[in-house]
């Protein structure tokens, strides 16, 4: 990693590293014709289309949860909670990912909650040692994030066996820590340009879980072989992050090759490679999906955010 403040993922957004959210409606966001009304909310009109249910999520870090036009009460909904990276917010990074058409298109809850604001303006996780609290404010991003999912749990007929993450650079760091605290409640992350922790010891023994990593060879921001970094801290390589997680989940056997993708639009050909274990622990996974001379803020296309999304629905908790 650079350094610190090299991490800030500026989208095409205006206001991205602000404290404020940009003022106008994304595409097919809130607003959209024929959207009323929140499901599951006492007293409030059924949504017809997809849209944000309009009464937030987590108190004084309010969020919203999209909702797919399919959604039914009491039919068991997968979950998808959306991590941004430093600098960014959960709108800029949806809408860089582009989700919403994906969770109508799958049935899924959408969640896409904001961090808390450093002394440097920028929205940040409390991750990993090496990302993102650069100011040691220890906010508890775990609790907050699990409290999420309860509370989206409470009002909404979630899947319990599917609740999923994704993450992108500090939200990929975040996902890894999920995973590693709270892997009872999440069934699969897939991190894009995050690591998990260096040191093994900091993660614990999680459960059985199911983990993508995500990452572009040419990432400059957090570097595809790792790096360390200043006072003993360093971040993992993304194969030492899959092998961790390939040992976490007791796999028995690879990494073997996997068919290559094509994730990233502005390379030719199909420029992913794919290495997974196999012979894991129910519910565990781990594979590596390696964007060959692909970025930090890779150009993904809408083909391969859902190749990503169905990795994560492929999985779930025994």
């Amino acid at each position: 990693m650079k350094s610190p403040f090299a991490l800030t993922l500026c989208l095409t957004l205006a206001a991205c590293g602000s404290s404020s959210e940009p003022s106008a409606s994304p595409p097919g966001g809130a607003g959209a014709a024929g959207s009323a009304g929140a499901a599951g909310s006492a007293g409030a009109p059924a949504i017809v289309d997809g849209d944000y249910d309009p009464v937030p999520v987590g108190g004084p870090r309010p969020a919203k949860v999209y909702v797919p036009g399919s959604y039914v009460e009491g039919t068991p909904t997968p979950l998808l909670v959306m991590l941004h990276g430093y600098g960014a917010s959960g709108l800029a990074e949806e809408i860089y990912l582009g989700l919403r058409p994906i969770a109508d298109a799958k049935g899924l809850l959408l969640v896409h909650p904001d961090g808390t604001i450093d002394a440097q303006k920028k929205r940040f996780w409390n991750a990993t040692d090496a990302c993102c609290d650069f100011n040691k404010t220890n906010v508890d991003d775990v609790g907050y994030i699990s409290g999420l999912v309860d509370e989206i749990a409470a009002r909404f007929t979630v899947d319990a066996s599917r609740v999923m993450l994704l993450g992108h650079s500090n939200g990929g760091f975040m996902s890894h820590r999920l995973a590693c605290e709270k892997s009872g409640k999440f069934s699969a992350i897939a991190s894009l340009a995050g690591m998990a922790y260096a040191d093994d010891a900091r993660c614990g023994s999680p459960g059985p879980i199911a983990v993508l990593q995500i990452h572009g060879t040419a990432d400059d921001t957090v570097p595809f072989d790792g790096e360390a970094l200043a006072g003993g801290i360093s971040a993992p390589s993304a194969e030492a992050t899959v092998t961790k997680w390939a040992a976490f989940g007791g796999c028995t056997s690879g990494p073997t090759q996997g068919a290559p993708l094509d994730l990233d639009r502005d390379l030719a050909g199909d420029e992913t490679t794919v290495s997974r274990y196999d012979g894991c622990k129910p519910g565990a996974a781990a594979e590596l999906w390696a964007i060959q001379k692909g970025s930090h803020v890779p150009a993904l296309s809408q083909a391969g955010v859902t190749r990503v999304v169905e990795f994560l629905l492929s999985h779930h908790k025994p």
